[in-house]
């Protein structure tokens, strides 16, 4: 049987997942939504990691066993929903800059 959450998410992996995450949201130009949806729902956090885990064996054959175990992981700590907030507000305004440079008025 799969060992959900045996260890803890070390800095390396919490890094990547970061910034997989928001750079798939800044790919489909979503960071606005995201972030407004990540604020609303920081105090949730835990519970939705824990969703996440009672909804497994749904989610697995999609994503797979361990990306949703490290994404539930990653779930878990608010500080976490913090740092990719601020990497999708920093990526947002990134974006705008270069439009603004592209697109002189």
């Amino acid at each position: 049987m799969f060992d959900l959450w045996k260890e803890a998410l070390n800095e390396e992996d919490r890094d990547r997942l970061l910034e997989k995450a928001a750079e798939e949201i800044s790919k489909r130009k979503l960071e606005t939504p995201a972030i407004l949806f990540l604020e609303m729902h920081k105090p949730l956090a835990y519970v939705g990691s824990h969703a996440a885990l009672a909804f497994s064996p749904f989610l697995v054959p999609f994503m797979g066993f361990d990306a949703v175990n490290d994404y539930s992981r990653l779930l878990s700590d608010r500080q976490n929903i913090e740092r990719l907030i601020q990497m999708l507000e920093k990526s947002a305004k990134g974006s705008s800059t270069e439009e603004a440079q592209c697109n002189p008025s």
